[in-house]
């Protein structure tokens, strides 16, 4: 007799949905507002930002989530290195809005963001023509963003858009 089988849950369903509602829970204190894209290509969420007198700000920041058990910072090093796909960074360094790579670490409930255009901007030697299949970021976890209000980005790296 054959055995039936149900299709399951696995972990990693489970931490990416846990890193969802880990970066909600600080844009949303913030008083901001994000919306989940269903259609992501590439992107996962989408922040809406508001001035201190609670105005709209011109714009959008665009968020990849990225969730891990297994996210190693080296000690002596002091950062931890991600691998992400060529394909994906191509996009992204041509967005006009802000670009956040979010890496959750599900054991430590905690989250580390790069700004990716401008963390690219900075690094000597890059290029996308030369660059593999993957390319890895070596981020240096300085500023976790772990139960702190969220503050991604300062507000001068906004780039208006058209």
């Amino acid at each position: 007799m054959a055995k039936w089988t149900r299709k399951r849950r696995t972990r990693e369903h489970v931490i990416a949905d846990l890193s969802v509602h880990h970066v909600e829970g600080h844009v949303l204190r913030c008083g901001w507002v994000v919306e989940r894209l269903a259609q992501d290509y590439g992107m996962d969420l989408e922040i809406r930002t508001f001035n201190r007198s609670r105005e709209v700000q011109e714009g959008t920041v665009l968020l990849q989530l990225k969730a891990t058990d297994r996210l190693r910072i080296r000690r002596a090093a002091t950062y931890f290195a991600f691998r992400i796909d060529r394909a994906d960074l191509v996009s992204w360094l041509a967005e006009l809005s802000p670009v956040m790579l979010i890496v959750y670490d599900a054991r430590k409930d905690m989250a580390y963001w790069p700004y990716v255009q401008s963390y690219f901007r900075r690094l000597e030697n890059f290029s996308l023509f030369t660059a593999g299949r993957t390319v890895t970021v070596d981020h240096e976890p300085r500023h976790p963003r772990g139960r702190a209000p969220v503050r991604p980005f300062p507000r001068s790296s906004r780039r208006p858009t058209a």
